[in-house]
């Protein structure tokens, strides 16, 4: 592990496990040791008897960046695919807990939690099409799926972030509240839940998980297809380049590849 690895917070809470991304120095972007860690936690909300929720946030300032674009690929794991949680069929109810910006592949793992607590500091947004990429880790087809199609084509096609207020609105965010208090809302939410049998609860989320990855599996050769497509494209490397130089990009445009 180097200096700059990504360590995963865990803390358990009233039978609710408390996972906090903690990479500042990467806005939270995920690296291997940060999902590897993400998906032991997982691994333990499952298997522990006296857990009856688990909660994902970030700091007090970002959720998270998605994919750290400095490293070959994003980060996956055998038992939850990217990120170590993405692909996860799971039996016990997961709670994004959302300050701050929610970018890219985060706000894709806010996608693939059940349920949302933001506050209003939140931000949700998919900004792969101004780095060349595609959103390759569910948000191609889970955004249209949790958000009204239009709003859902507005942020893939723009990359412009839609703020907490809006997403309430839409549907997205179960819940919405002041600064800093999206983890205790959440906390809050979980509770509601625990009181519910959890051979109910864990039979309800099960199914409603199994049928959702079942119908998922066409989406995710399609994603797969746009992905590959996208990094044939010089626009990719372009793009990337951009971002890390802090300039606009220069897209290659016409079958001979002219720079606007």
């Amino acid at each position: 592990m180097t200096p700059d690895s990504g360590r995963l917070v865990v803390d358990e809470v009233d039978g609710v496990l408390v996972l906090r991304l903690d990479r500042p120095a990467r806005r939270n972007a995920m690296d291997q040791a940060l999902a590897d860690s993400l998906s032991t936690a997982i691994d333990r909300l499952e298997s522990v008897p006296g857990l009856r929720a688990g909660v994902l946030t970030g700091s007090d300032t970002v959720f998270s960046a998605g994919t750290d674009l400095s490293l070959p690929s994003g980060p996956r794991t055998a038992a939850g695919g990217e990120y170590g949680l993405v692909r996860r069929v799971r039996s016990k109810p997961l709670i994004a807990a959302v300050e701050g910006p929610a970018v890219g592949g985060g706000f894709e793992m806010v996608l693939a939690c059940d349920l949302v607590v933001a506050s209003s500091t939140a931000s949700f947004a998919l900004p792969e099409v101004r780095r060349g990429v595609v959103a390759n880790c569910g948000a191609l087809f889970r955004a249209p799926d949790r958000l009204p199609a239009t709003l859902a084509m507005e942020l893939l096609l723009t990359g412009d972030p839609m703020t907490a207020e809006r997403a309430h609105r839409a549907g997205l965010v179960n819940v919405l509240c002041e600064p800093g208090g999206a983890v205790a809302g959440a906390l809050a939410l979980a509770r509601r839940i625990a009181v519910n049998s959890p051979a109910a609860v864990a039979a309800t989320l099960s199914a409603v998980s199994k049928a959702r990855a079942e119908a998922e599996e066409r989406a995710w050769l399609l994603t797969a297809v746009a992905d590959e497509e996208a990094r044939r494209s010089a626009d990719r490397a372009e793009g990337i380049a951009a971002f890390f130089e802090r300039r606009a990009p220069r897209w290659a445009v016409g079958p001979a590849g002219d720079r606007t």
